[in-house]
């Protein structure tokens, strides 16, 4: 029997330093060697924003090894060919981005700014936790999605209608 195949997963934001980086850690933590997140920014702020990496660690999710980064990382002949990519921020969907190689699944997930809450203490806790949990309910919904036997159109609809879940960002929506 052959292995199961991996999937290349981008979460896209404009800065790579709170949303992206969330969904990064929680695919690979969550998505059980099934998955292999990356994540990446159109304008990286070059560092992780502090708060990102301490609600990951008060979640039991390591830290190790994340940075922020561009995304013409993953747009070269030498970057690993990616299956999906997810933007995560709404100026980032926006954009034109690069040709991936491959010419992966894309779909909008928008989850608010929790960098942009910058008096520190219990709101912009509360703005990454819940950034996170709204992550989380989105990368459990991909994960346990039947991607190796669903046509690329059901499967299109899913990823958007993943975006659409709770806590989007999305203004116009017809999706439950």
């Amino acid at each position: 029997m052959a292995a199961e195949r991996v999937y290349n997963v981008l979460f896209l934001c404009t800065g790579n330093s709170a949303r992206s980086i969330l969904g990064e850690a929680l695919l690979n933590q969550l998505g059980q060697g099934r998955f292999h997140g990356f994540s990446a920014g159109s304008s990286p702020k070059g560092q992780i924003h502090p708060m990102t990496l301490e609600t990951l660690k008060k979640a039991g999710i390591a830290t190790d090894g994340y940075r922020s980064k561009s995304w013409e990382e993953f747009a070269g002949p030498e970057a690993p060919v990616m299956d999906f990519v997810f933007t995560v921020c709404d100026n980032a969907a926006g954009e034109t981005c690069p040709i991936w190689p491959g010419h992966p699944m894309t779909a909008h997930w928008g989850i608010e700014d929790p960098a942009a809450i910058t008096t520190p203490g219990f709101k912009q806790e509360a703005a990454f936790e819940d950034a996170l949990k709204y992550m989380r309910n989105r990368v459990v919904a991909f994960i346990n999605l039947p991607i190796a036997s669903i046509d690329r159109m059901a499967l299109g609809t899913k990823l958007r209608n993943i975006g659409a879940m709770d806590g989007s960002t999305t203004k116009a929506s017809g999706a439950a």
